[in-house]
């Protein structure tokens, strides 16, 4: 096994597939020793998985850079050495974030004794011994080249002794939130309007949530300053960016981001962004992040309906460039219209309104210092952010999107911004810049 593993790792990526298939041909022909075989594979990678946890990994991320480099097959077969890994060797108090990506994946021990592993994977792939033995290889190569990146430190659970503490590679983000402190209306507000058929209500729903989770935000940044709520610092999750249209969708993210406070880095390579901030904030980024790309994704299809309709059948709406110019504007609107809507608390928080969120179940927490000291609470908590992002990505290079399909880009602004915000407001402070118009 470690023959055939060290050809396999040091074959030149224009030779892999032979290099594959002359290590996996030894192990196919074991014969009586196939079993020892399929020890061996397990024993090996349990210490690979480990060392990509040390290395900052965590189980979401490992499966998703094996999803975009293989095949559906390999990502099976990868999430089964997670769960030989987990069940041999279980991080101590891994947190409820970790767990929740094992479950997510469904990581689960489905064979007996380990001499088992190789044949009820063969089995379950419809694959011969030398295709399993290729399909292990290929995987266990990936794994072992994975570098390292900057561990997560998920936030720590409310509650008035919830401990402050710094970056782990013990502690895992997913892409349900863990914290479960965003009130259940915000929640509401949202499922509405991914549920709803209708842009203008959708859109409505949408900046409704926004400003309440900046109040309830705010009030916690106001109790905590104040002494009466748990003293955090700024933690970071990881989320999943996926293809197609990865850079549109990235730069949705750091839209919603950008409106609570948090600051994301994206990693193209591995497809993920890293978000950093304060621990209800990267929940609210969560959950809002999901609940847009949803939207966006509905609202994209039903434009292309749309455009080939009226076309009979053909023109530019099917076309990538149209699809992706359609989400780059859509982000570029959502950035703006969520900046807005966070705007409008921050400045009802500074008018004497930084109590519990109106009409919100259960309220929100008081307000426990004058409001003339909002801004320079908010201040340090974004001073915050942006040093341990600096900390976490010292060397950080900016993206700058334009569409290319005028179409695309037309629709994806109708589709983000089809609604003005029912409730009179001031005027707001500048909004952030556009991307780049289509050339």
């Amino acid at each position: 096994m470690e023959t055939a593993l060290h050809a396999v790792l040091g074959a030149a990526e224009q030779d892999l597939e032979d290099a594959v298939d002359s290590a996996a041909s030894p192990l196919a022909a074991a014969g009586d020793r196939w079993p020892h075989v399929s020890r061996a594979v397990l024993a090996r990678a349990e210490q690979l998985v480990d060392g990509c946890w040390r290395r900052g990994w965590q189980p979401a991320d490992l499966v998703r850079v094996v999803r975009r480099e293989l095949q559906p097959a390999h990502v099976r077969l990868a999430v089964d050495l997670v769960a030989a890994q987990h069940r041999r060797q279980p991080l101590p108090g891994p947190g409820p974030r970790w767990t929740a990506q094992l479950d997510e994946l469904e990581a689960a021990v489905g064979w007996g004794d380990d001499a088992e592993f190789l044949d009820a994977a063969g089995r379950r792939e419809s694959t011969g011994r030398f295709g399993t033995a290729g399909c292990v290889l290929r995987v266990l190569r990936l794994l072992a080249r994975l570098p390292a990146i900057p561990p997560v430190d998920a936030p720590a659970a409310p509650g008035p002794s919830a401990p402050a503490s710094g970056p782990s590679a013990g502690t895992a983000s997913g892409t349900a939130s863990g914290g479960g402190r965003i009130p259940a209306r915000i929640r509401a507000l949202l499922a509405k309007a991914e549920a709803t058929e209708y842009g203008e209500e959708a859109e409505a729903l949408t900046a409704k949530a926004q400003e309440l989770m900046s109040r309830y935000s705010i009030s916690e940044a106001l109790l905590a300053a104040g002494g009466s709520g748990p003293q955090e610092v700024p933690a970071s999750v990881r989320i999943g960016v996926d293809a197609p249209y990865e850079a549109a969708k990235a730069s949705l993210l750091d839209a919603v981001a950008a409106a609570n406070r948090c600051r994301t880095v994206w990693s193209p390579e591995f497809g993920f962004s890293t978000v950093v901030g304060f621990g209800t904030d990267l929940e609210a980024v969560e959950l809002l992040h999901t609940s847009l790309l949803l939207q966006a994704t509905t609202a994209m299809t039903r434009a292309v309906a749309g455009r080939e309709s009226a076309r009979r059948g053909g023109g530019r709406a099917r076309t990538k460039d149209y699809r992706q110019s359609f989400l780059i504007s859509y982000a570029g609107r959502i950035r703006q219209r969520l900046s807005d809507a966070a705007g409008h608390a921050v400045r009802d928080a500074a008018a004497g309104a930084a109590g519990a969120a109106d009409g919100m179940e259960g309220g929100g927490p008081g307000a426990s210092l004058p409001a003339e000291r909002l801004l320079p609470v908010l201040a340090a908590r974004e001073e915050a952010v942006e040093d341990a992002a600096d900390r976490m990505f010292p060397s950080t290079t900016s993206h700058s999107l334009k569409g290319r399909d005028a179409e695309g880009w037309s629709d994806g602004a109708a589709a983000a911004d089809r609604a003005e915000l029912r409730r009179p407001r001031r005027p707001s402070g500048p909004a952030h810049p556009r991307p780049g118009a289509p050339g």
